[in-house]
């Protein structure tokens, strides 16, 4: 804050709390600061506060997204008794599932907190079908203790397939390496407790709590309700009528997503804001500044940066070392500075990170501002990094300058530096054989000659000093310019007899540039380009671009370019994903036929898969999101919960036949029963991801991708799945079901 200060990085050992050292940090700060007022102690950063921030948000997401489900049980049951049963479950499956992370060394963390979070709305999936269905038994009047039993029973097939298929798509995390592995398997692990922890108490704790408090039928009138179960009827029959034109309708939109996926951006992490930033303050090209004026300059920057309402402190720091030289791009020629902000900022980090740039335009220096120290893609590595493999070093320089080019016809590149940055000059030499050969001289004797000439140092005699063998080394002190080098005596023959010719007589000596370092990466010698890309435009577009224009560029033979940086990271990690939901697919697949002991009905279901992802494509473009890794997540996570209402219909269509119904008549009769379940776990898991999608809370940006293809996913999937598996179940189920009964009698 415009005074001298001393800069401490403290870190927690590795088995430590990062919270709880962070608190006890805090409280001694408080301690020495009361105890002498002249001591003054600024946190730059302090991610206790931040996690305390974040875990803070994630609960209160999590509180909500309970409270969201409950309300609506209250709307489509219209009864006190079972909606109190299903909010019993809610605290009794997240507890259970805290025990199970607690035994498995899952800490709380952004990520398992998430997945709780995630895990809200589908906790009560189970409760629901189960509940649903002994309330409907009830009120058909029904005697309390069978229909516990039963109710639980009919559907207990259904739901232990659907929390299979949802806990199985997260199976592959556990065996992925690298990143993707570290960021979420926590995720996967908690939602596959919580899911699990659902099953038990809905097969168990549900049927047994409502036996005693289900004592007495009172359904009450579900007019709008009724009215609206009655539309769907209509529409239904109708879509059963007209196949083509619904599945025609549902293509198109799948095309049409597909194709939008090409242009999205894509992107890491999404940004996630907090309460500390960073800048750095660097001269202007071409412009030399003193560590004084850089001083001087710092405290402008410090002084118009604590004006703004949001900022509680700044601190800087000239140079590089600590703290600074790991978490930023400090160095001798650069100020580092830590921004910290309130806890209760009116504004995004964004805003302020535009703030501060209007506020300091006028400063002649460069400003580069962090918006957010847990900006999680930054960490990775960030922007555009183009390798080009060779042997030969000018024509790596020249392939070098071409790429540094390309890279400048882009629109949103910025910062574009190469490994020419640091070339330094040289001259070369290079000898007409011929005319050496007038005068008896080889391309060796020549360059023999010019060695020694350019010698300043020679070996003169050996002393001895105890007992130590000392060379003396005369130097001599001349400098050779590039008029002395041509001008160069080279000794030669001509006509037998010894003549001194000047070097530019027998040799062209030319300037050329040369890099300061020779890298190599298994043995082949490489140059790299980098690049930065602006706020205004995306890494994931700009790459498509910049890959676009390199496979259009003509690469000498022998020669490769590469490009890596971010879009590296982002691509090997969408591949990962990818293979995840692939296979999560196939574990999905093999559950449902055990399940229904048939290979055609889950193929049916399957199909509900390709509305989903056409449903979360759709829900990034809506809210003009761009596809990150949490929403691919969010992809893996929809393959696996939008299969469940289409399990829970197929199963209770084949039921039904079994017990007589007619195939169409079985279709619309599973359809009425099977609506209010279906849009309750439907509207349960929505609501609960709501606070997260519309990004609720520090932190939250996380999430924020996953939730909204999830809910994307599932509206426009439960709305299409009520229409599109009955069709697709009356095209391909064609043979007559029908109960075998083994009679086995004594003769």
């Amino acid at each position: 804050n415009g005074n001298p200060g001393v800069m401490l990085a403290i870190e927690k050992t590795s088995t430590a709390s990062t919270a709880s050292t962070c608190k006890k940090l805090n409280e001694t700060i408080n301690s020495m600061t009361s105890d002498n007022n002249k001591l003054h102690i600024l946190s730059l950063m302090d991610q206790g506060i931040y996690i305390d921030m974040v875990v803070d948000s994630i609960l209160k997401n999590l509180m909500y997204g309970g409270v969201l489900a409950v309300i609506v049980l209250l709307v489509f049951l219209r009864s006190i008794k079972p909606t109190i049963i299903i909010a019993f479950s809610i605290p009794m499956s997240l507890l259970f599932a805290v025990v199970l992370m607690y035994f498995t060394g899952i800490s709380l963390n952004m990520i398992s907190l998430s997945g709780l979070s995630l895990g809200v709305g589908m906790l009560v999936d189970n409760s629901i079908v189960v509940i649903e269905n002994i309330y409907r038994l009830r009120n058909n009047g029904v005697s309390k203790f069978k229909a516990a039993v039963y109710g639980a029973k009919q559907v207990s097939g259904a739901i232990f397939a659907s929390t299979l298929t949802t806990i199985c798509v997260f199976l592959p995390i556990v065996f992925t390496e690298g990143i993707t592995r570290q960021l979420f398997v926590d995720m996967g692990l908690t939602i596959a407790f919580s899911l699990i922890a659902s099953l038990i108490i809905a097969l168990t704790l549900v049927p047994c709590m409502a036996s005693r408090i289900l004592t007495s039928t009172d359904e009450k009138e579900h007019r709008f309700f009724d009215k609206f179960v009655n539309g769907y009827e209509a529409l239904l029959e109708k879509a059963l009528d007209h196949k083509a034109i619904v599945l025609i309708g549902a293509l198109l939109l799948l095309l049409f997503a597909g194709f939008s996926v090409t242009k999205m951006g894509t992107a890491f992490m999404p940004e996630m804001s907090s309460t500390q930033m960073t800048a750095t303050i660097s001269p202007k090209e071409d412009q030399e500044l003193s560590e004084e004026d850089l001083e001087k300059l710092g405290d402008q920057f410090v002084q118009k940066v604590k004006k703004l309402e949001d900022v509680e402190g700044v601190g800087a720091m000239s140079g590089s070392g600590g703290m600074m030289s790991a978490m930023s791009s400090g160095s001798d020629e650069s100020l580092s500075v830590y921004i910290v902000l309130k806890e209760d900022m009116k504004h995004t980090n964004k805003e302020i990170a535009k703030m501060i740039k209007d506020e300091t335009s006028s400063m002649n220096c460069d400003i580069s501002i962090s918006e957010s120290t847990m900006d999680m893609g930054s960490m990775l590595g960030s922007g555009i990094s183009i390798e080009i493999k060779g042997d030969d070093l000018d024509k790596l320089q020249d392939i070098s300058a071409d790429m540094t080019k390309l890279l400048n016809s882009i629109e949103g590149v910025t910062d574009i530096t190469s490994t020419l940055d640091n070339a330094e000059t040289e001259q070369r030499i290079s000898v007409d054989k011929e005319k050496a050969m007038k005068y008896g001289l080889t391309v060796a004797q020549v360059y023999e000659q010019v060695s020694k000439n350019l010698k300043t140092e020679t070996d003169s005699t050996t002393i001895t000093s105890n007992d130590k063998d000392l060379s003396i080394v005369i130097k001599d002190n001349k400098e050779t310019t590039v008029k002395d080098l041509k001008l160069l005596d080279i000794k030669g023959t001509k006509d037998n007899e010894e003549v001194t010719i000047k070097l530019n007589k027998i040799a062209t000596i030319t300037d050329a540039t040369t890099p300061a370092s020779i890298n190599h990466k298994n043995q082949t010698r490489y140059m790299t380009v980098s690049a930065s890309v602006d706020e205004d435009h995306n890494i994931g577009l700009v790459s498509r671009e910049v890959q676009s224009k390199i496979d259009d560029y003509k690469i000498p033979t022998g020669y490769s370019i590469d490009l890596t940086g971010e879009s590296e990271t982002i691509n090997s990690t969408m591949r990962d994903l990818v293979l995840m939901i692939l296979l999560a697919i196939v574990f999905i697949y093999l559950i449902m036929v055990a399940q229904f002991q048939s290979l055609l009905s889950p193929f049916i279901v399957m199909f509900t898969i390709p509305l989903a992802f056409t449903g979360g494509i759709l829900g990034l473009l809506v809210t003009r999101q761009i596809l990150s890794v949490t929403s691919m997540l969010g992809f893996l996570v929809l393959a696996g919960i939008v299969v469940n209402n289409g399990i829970v219909f197929v199963d209770y269509v084949n039921q039904l036949r079994l017990d007589g119904y007619d195939k169409r008549d079985a279709l619309i009769q599973a359809g009425r029963d099977r609506i209010r379940p279906i849009l309750m776990t439907a509207m349960t898991t929505i609501l609960a991801m709501s606070t997260m999608a519309f990004g609720v809370g520090m932190g939250s940006e996380l999430s924020q991708g996953l939730s909204i293809v999830t809910i994307g996913g599932l509206l426009y999937a439960t709305l299409l799945t009520l229409f599109i598996v009955p069709v697709l179940y009356d095209i391909f189920q064609r043979k007559q079901m029908k109960n075998i009964i083994i009679d086995d009698e004594e003769d």
